[in-house]
């Protein structure tokens, strides 16, 4: 079987999809892979005596009278911390339904739109047949 030539949406379709698979798939594979070096450098005390330092910072600005009044972080550890510890796997969720939805919708656009293109393309040829058969039909009833 001779294959056959892949129209212009059907190949858009394909590099999009190549594209959002990997769009999908490069973030949650590097986050995982970074985060037990992450979570290795947060551990150590130097991190946590930063963390400490800062709530103390803030803690001294918030009576003080300005445009921004301070709050004290309720969290006794790096909320970089807790959040790679305890909330990754919601991350990627999310990252994965809505990046899947926004990209199922585009990609829905995109082909709709290429497909539109090459059905008004073909509109038109009908338009254009349609006035030959007109004028091949006036020129029939006149010659008559």
């Amino acid at each position: 079987m001779i294959p056959r030539r892949l129209s212009a949406a059907t190949l858009a379709t394909l590099v999009f999809a190549a594209f959002w698979i990997a769009a999908l798939a490069l973030p949650p594979v590097v986050l995982m892979r970074s985060r037990a070096a992450w979570l290795e450098r947060l551990e150590k005390p130097e991190a946590q005596h930063d963390w400490d330092q800062f709530r103390d910072a803030m803690r001294q600005q918030t009576g003080r009278q300005g445009p921004v009044q301070r709050k004290v972080p309720k969290s006794p550890e790096p909320p970089l911390r807790v959040w790679l510890r305890d909330y990754v796997w919601l991350a990627i969720a999310a990252w994965l339904v809505l990046g899947g939805v926004l990209g199922g919708f585009t990609a829905m656009l995109v082909r709709g739109a290429l497909l539109a293109k090459n059905h008004s393309g073909r509109c038109d040829d009908d338009e254009k047949q349609d006035r030959r058969n007109a004028e091949h039909a006036k020129i029939g009833k006149h010659g008559n």
